[in-house]
């Protein structure tokens, strides 16, 4: 008797090419990194004192806001959510703050007003959203200009200044040498990282920006989180108001204008996907500082000013196409299994 090879049961599937390389695996794991070591090294050469500490202490202390409204917005994102209303948030939080301070209120009582205030904004995006069913875009692109025009109107369109502020330690302190806006960034990053990666709230986070009907069904319930990460979003944007008004010593109208964007790209430039499900907080940090690198070795470099937008267009450009090129191959690992699944059925 001849033996046979074992043919493969006509019911299973046939294994589909893998790519070459794996792109979104790479970009999440060192990719970003590598982009933010080479662009030191570059800015090191090329821009003068850039390695000097108190210019590295000054980039960090310049980050600060920014990485703070990205680390709530990564919140938003995670669930496939969207917030262009941070930066009127910025300005809503600060004036209020600077209002209370004036006002006699002490500085902690200064500072939770501006991040209360941040974080009812937040609330109301969300429930709009969640319980609504409104489009986060138009939802938040509403709040942003309704909260520029109140705090202009608040302001009667002119910075009130404090020179006495008494929570101006927020913005220009130092605590052992280094700013108190980078350990307050720091701070938010590490609670941050933790409720993402070590709590029950992080994986719901997850499970409703990958498949919100899924997660329903799994007993997430989908609209409390969606409201959840605009208040934290909210409140993070707040804190980043206050900090922010620390700096200037006063009140700005148009504090935060145009900082959504940053925001954004450094949450997407972070490896963060747009579609949600998919990120990790240490990358939003790292795409905060490549901006922030960037920015400060542009002015280094004495680049007038409407160069710097069209470079950080381009920056916001690349950061979405990469993000289409990691969707595309999540999509193409995902094949098998969907067809594999096809084929199993009888």
């Amino acid at each position: 008797m001849t033996s046979q090879t074992p043919r493969p049961h006509q019911g299973a599937a046939e294994p589909l090419e893998k790519p070459p390389f794996d792109f979104a695996k790479w970009w999440d794991r060192v990719g970003i990194l590598m982009v933010l070591v080479a662009l030191v090294i570059l800015m090191s050469v090329i821009a003068p004192n850039f390695n000097r500490v108190d210019n590295l202490l000054n980039i960090a202390r310049s980050i600060s806001v920014n990485a703070i409204l990205a680390a709530g917005l990564t919140f938003v994102i995670l669930t496939g959510g969207i917030d262009l209303s941070v930066g009127s948030i910025v300005a809503v939080s600060g004036v209020v703050a600077v209002i209370a301070a004036i006002a006699g209120w002490p500085a902690p009582a200064a500072i939770l007003a501006g991040m209360l205030v941040g974080a009812a904004c937040g609330l109301i995006n969300g429930a709009l959203t969640a319980y609504l069913s409104l489009a986060p875009f138009i939802v938040t692109l509403g709040t942003m200009t309704f909260l520029r025009g109140l705090a202009y109107t608040i302001t009667e369109g002119q910075p009130i200044v404090s020179s006495d502020l008494n929570f101006r330690d927020m913005g220009n302190g130092y605590l052992s040498g280094v700013p108190i806006p980078v350990l307050v960034m720091l701070i938010v990053y590490l609670v941050a990282w933790f409720i993402l990666e070590r709590t029950r709230y992080g994986r719901h986070v997850y499970a409703v920006g990958g498949n919100p009907q899924a997660a329903r069904l799994a007993g997430v319930r989908v609209n409390r989180v969606t409201t959840s990460v605009y208040v934290i979003a909210g409140a993070c944007a707040g804190l980043a108001g206050v900090i922010f008004a620390a700096r200037v010593i006063s009140a700005q109208p148009t504090a935060g204008t145009g900082y959504e964007l940053d925001a954004i790209a450094a949450v997407v430039l972070g490896g963060t996907s747009l579609a949600g499900g998919r990120g990790r907080i240490v990358g939003t940090l790292i795409g905060s500082v490549i901006l922030g690198v960037l920015s400060t070795g542009l002015i280094l470099l004495n680049v007038p000013f409407f160069t710097q937008l069209l470079i950080k267009g381009v920056v916001i450009i690349v950061a979405v196409a990469i993000d289409s090129l990691k969707q595309r191959q999540f999509s193409f690992r995902r094949a098998p299994a969907a067809a594999a699944s096809e084929t199993a059925k009888p």
